[in-house]
C-alpha cells in the first residue's frame, strides 16, 4: 500500500494501536495466541552502559511511556522522571500477561532511550556551563515531529530554555530566542535591523543583538551598542567555525571594547557548533550558551527490554539477572545499590546513610496511582542531582 501522508511520521493514534512495533513481535503474538500462550511475566527496563563512558544519566521518557501504557492491565514501577540513573539497574518494570502489553517494547523503549541520552547530554553540558543559561537550539537538527519530545529532555535535563514554540508549549515555559541572521539580511543593514527590532518587541523580549552577519565581532558589537543603547542586554556571537579563530580572544575582545564605552553589563551570549568541551572551555568568559546539535543528535542510552519472572518463578536469558529487583539510593552520596526482591527493611550505604527505594508503582492494574510529573518538577529534580554529583 502506497504511503499517503504528507510526512513520515507515525501518529499518537498509530503508536497507540502498537502500529510502531518490530515486525517479530506481531508475528510472536500471533503464534502465541495461536497456541494459548500468555504467561504472566514481570520484565524490567535496564541499560548495560552508557555512551561516551557516561557515568550516570538522566531518566526521561517515563511519562510518555506511562501514557502508553496507563489503561492496560499491567502494573508499572518506575524511577520518577528526572532521576540519576546508573548501568545495570531497572530503571521502569511492567508486570502482566504478555499479549497485553508485549507489542508495545519497541514504542516504549523508543521514548525512553532517546530522551534520556537528549537528558543525559543536557546536563552534562549544563554541568560544564558552570551555573551559566543553557538554551536549547536544536529543533532545525532533528525531525520536526519529535521537536517537543527532544527540547522537553533538553530542558529536564538542565537547558534553561527551548526555542522551538511548539516545544515551549509543551513545557508551559515561554519560547526563548535572540534574531536571525535572516532579520539582520532582510533589512541589509545591522543598525537599522537592530532599531527596528527595539521599536517592535514588546519590553520584556530582552534584546539581544546577533552581531556577526556582516562585521567583526568586536565592531558588530559596537554597532550595536550604538544602536540601542543602554536597551541593549547582550551580543551573541554565532561565528561560523571557518572565521572562529580563537574563540576566547574573539569573546574577551568584544567585552574589551563594549566595557571600553560604558557597556560592562552588556552579556555575552555565544551559539554555534558548541558541544561539552567547547562549553567548558568558555563557561568562565561567556555569559550564555545556545547549543543544537549536541543535544538535539545526542546518543541514545541504549535500554533493554528483559522478561526476568514467568508465572512467577525467576528467569532471564543469559547475561541478565532473574527476578524481581529494588534500586536504592543513597541521599548523601548517591550511590545505588540492587537487591533482589523482598527487599530487606533497612539498607545501609558504605557512607553510612540509609537509603531509600526508587522504583515505585505508578500504574496499578491499568490505573494510574500517581499524578503526571510536569517537566519543570522533572527538572528542579535532576538539577537536584546534578549539583551533587561528578562530572
Amino acid at each position: 500500500m502506497a504511503w499517503k501522508r504528507r510526512f513520515f511520521i507515525a501518529t499518537e493514534e498509530d503508536i497507540l494501536a502498537g502500529k510502531v512495533t518490530d515486525v517479530y513481535f506481531e508475528r510472536t503474538r500471533s503464534v502465541l495466541l495461536e497456541k494459548g500462550v500468555n504467561p504472566h511475566v514481570y520484565g524490567e527496563v535496564t541499560a548495560s552502559g552508557f555512551p561516551e563512558s557516561w557515568p550516570w544519566a538522566i531518566l526521561t521518557g517515563v511519562e510518555e511511556t506511562l501514557n502508553l501504557l496507563e489503561s492496560l492491565p499491567v502494573t508499572v514501577r518506575a524511577m520518577p522522571e528526572g532521576s540519576l540513573i546508573y548501568p545495570g539497574e531497572p530503571v521502569l518494570t511492567i508486570e502482566g500477561r504478555y499479549d497485553d502489553f508485549g507489542h508495545y517494547e519497541t514504542s516504549f523503549l523508543g521514548f525512553l532511550c532517546q530522551s534520556s541520552g537528549v537528558a543525559t547530554k543536557a546536563a552534562r553540558i549544563k554541568k560544564a556551563a558552570r551555573g551559566k543559561p543553557v538554551y536549547s537550539f536544536g529543533a532545525r537538527r532533528m525531525h520536526p515531529a519529535v521537536a517537543p519530545a527532544i527540547e522537553r529532555s533538553a530542558f529536564i535535563g538542565g537547558c534553561d530554555g527551548v526555542a522551538a514554540v511548539i516545544s515551549a508549549e509543551a513545557i508551559d515555559e515561554p519560547p526563548v530566542g535572540t534574531m536571525s541572521h535572516a532579520f539582520i539580511i532582510s533589512f541589509g543593514d545591522p543598525a537599522t535591523a537592530y532599531k527596528a527590532f527595539d521599536e517592535l518587541m514588546p519590553p520584556e523580549i530582552k534584546r539581544i543583538a546577533l552581531i556577526d552577519t556582516y562585521e567583526d565581532e568586536k565592531f558588530g558589537a559596537i554597532t550595536a551598542a550604538g544602536a540601542l543603547g543602554d536597551a541593549l542586554f547582550a551580543v551573541r556571537l554565532d561565528t561560523p567555525g571557518s572565521r572562529r579563530g580563537n574563540f576566547r580572544a574573539i569573546i574577551e575582545e568584544v567585552k574589551w571594547e563594549l566595557s571600553l564605552r560604558g557597556y560592562k553589563d552588556v552579556r555575552i551570549f555565544v551559539s554555534g557548533g558548541l558541544d561539552e568541551d567547547r562549553v567548558s572551555a568558555l563557561s568562565d568568559c561567556a555569559d550564555a550558551f545556545g547549543v543544537g546539535t549536541a543535544i538535539s543528535n545526542a546518543r541514545v542510552v541504549d535500554f533493554a527490554f528483559d522478561i526476568v519472572e514467568r508465572e512467577g518463578e525467576p528467569c532471564a536469558k543469559r547475561g541478565k539477572k532473574g527476578g524481581r529487583k529494588q534500586v536504592f539510593e543513597c541521599p548523601t552520596c548517591l550511590a545505588h545499590r540492587v537487591t533482589p526482591e523482598p527487599a530487606p527493611d533497612t539498607v545501609v550505604c558504605a557512607c553510612g546513610s540509609t537509603m531509600a527505594p526508587l522504583l515505585a508503582t505508578v500504574i496499578d492494574n491499568g490505573s494510574r496511582i500517581e499524578k503526571p510529573t510536569d517537566a519543570r518538577q522533572a527538572r528542579e529534580r535532576a538539577l537536584s542531582y546534578l549539583s551533587r554529583v561528578n562530572a
